[in-house]
């Protein structure tokens, strides 16, 4: 027996997991809205049209969108440590290519490579989220996932026009590229597929992982390497497509945002370069914010009795419905940091339902959470393909106004989905869920 599990009091190696998946989570959402903030630059230098450039986005989603379900399966085959750290090595290196871009042909290959790389990680920590965490703690554990990507995008806009300023556009996808390196190598070196492999981890917080009913019996038992989840038993649930609808319209809104807005503060709030860097963070701040919060209080309503349909449910349809109010009362606003302030509580209600998702895909899937997550995360980002492209036509054939009105309108096939996600049913029977395997 190692040191850590000779020790009585609990080791906290799985909070410490939370935060290495929260890093990552950061830098990739830095790497995706730093092309959304050289936009600028970028058309100015090569003379590309906004269609142009929703290609270039489009590109990245497409990549990421194909290794969704991929990544899920490759998870579960070889381990969410293997394949999350050479997916963040692969995406890092794109991201640092992207300096070199010198055509349209060009910036879409290389970001749709990126989005390859990048595309397996987040199906992968969905199944280190299974792995390592009680169903009491997968709330918060997803929240914190969740919120690392959020603040991303709080903290590129700013940094990413300084980093400009000072060195030029390049620069910032190279630098980024070398940070993401480093994460994956980190993630390589400490995190193991099960706590039970870890030196870090001792038999006090393997209880607590798992459930003292559990430990009093010898542990859950060990599931068999390189199952296959059931596919075809998914595939005809109405649960694995609601899932997919609501998370379909969530991410389709999340990347309007993500895509377009620094742009749109340029253009039709007239912000300058440099005020666009400080008002494009509000928004993913609050989405930040609302994220954790949401993730704090599901734990603790879920612990307190109340169902994982009722908790899921409530907070995913009621952030789609806020969401929808508030983005329209900023389309409509003529005030710039109005909008902005409607901008902001809108991708802040957002906060509620990306953290409903997560959870209630790891309450569906149970062993299988690397697929399911895969399958959710798919169909969010055929969402996030669509997104950049026909929110461009839609601004360039009518105007900003109309391409954000048709964003909100999204939010109600959203909602009427998540009445249809039952959580609290395991979409297989023999699964006990929040169970995580320890052996």
């Amino acid at each position: 027996m190692n040191a850590a599990a000779a020790s009585t009091k609990p080791t906290n190696m799985r909070w410490i997991v939370s935060i290495m998946m929260f890093l990552i989570a950061f830098v990739s959402y830095m790497d995706r809205v730093n092309l959304s903030v050289a936009v600028p630059m970028i058309m100015k230098e090569f003379r590309f049209t906004k269609i142009e450039i929703g290609l270039m986005q489009t590109a990245f989603f497409t990549g990421y969108a194909i290794m969704q379900i991929p990544g899920g399966l490759l998870a579960e085959r070889f381990g969410h440590r293997r394949v999350a750290a050479f997916g963040v090595a692969w995406w890092s290196a794109f991201t640092a290519l992207t300096a070199a871009g010198f055509s349209l042909f060009s910036f879409v290959l290389i970001r749709g490579l990126f989005g390859l790389g990048e595309g397996p990680v987040f199906p992968a920590f969905g199944s280190c989220l299974y792995h390592w965490y009680s169903k009491f703690e997968r709330g918060r554990s997803s929240a914190i996932l969740m919120s690392g990507g959020f603040l991303g995008p709080v903290v590129g806009p700013a940094l990413t026009v300084s980093l400009m300023l000072a060195f030029g556009w390049r620069w910032v996808f190279i630098l980024f590229g070398l940070a993401g390196l480093v994460m994956a190598s980190v993630w390589y070196v400490f995190v193991t597929q099960t706590p039970k492999e870890n030196k870090y981890v001792n038999e006090a917080e393997l209880r607590i992982i798992a459930g003292d009913e559990f430990a009093a019996a010898g542990g859950a038992p060990a599931e068999k390497k390189g199952k296959v989840a059931p596919w075809s038993k998914f595939m005809g649930s109405t649960q694995f497509w609601a899932i997919a609808v609501e998370f379909f319209v969530t991410d389709y809104i999340m990347y309007v945002f993500l895509a377009w807005l620094p742009l749109y503060l340029m253009e039709a709030q007239k912000f300058s370069l440099r005020n666009m860097g400080i008002a494009a963070s509000f928004p993913w701040l609050a989405l930040c914010i609302a994220t954790l919060m949401t993730g704090w209080i599901a734990d603790k309503i879920v612990v307190a009795g109340m169902s994982k349909f009722t908790a899921r449910t409530l907070f995913g349809s009621l952030g789609l419905v806020i969401c929808c109010v508030t983005l329209y009362l900023g389309a409509v606003a003529t005030v710039p940091w109005q909008n902005v302030m409607w901008m902001s509580f809108s991708l802040g209600a957002l906060g509620l339902t990306f953290n409903a998702s997560w959870a209630a895909c790891l309450d569906l899937g149970g062993k299988y959470s690397g697929s399911v997550s895969g399958w959710m995360n798919l169909w969010g980002n055929i969402g996030g393909m669509l997104a950049p492209i026909l929110t461009a036509w839609i601004a360039t054939k009518y105007s900003w106004r109309a391409a954000i009105i048709v964003t909100a309108a999204a939010a109600f096939v959203g909602v009427l989905a998540w009445f249809l996600v039952k959580p609290d049913k395991c979409l297989v029977v023999d699964e006990v869920p929040g169970k995580p395997v320890l052996a």
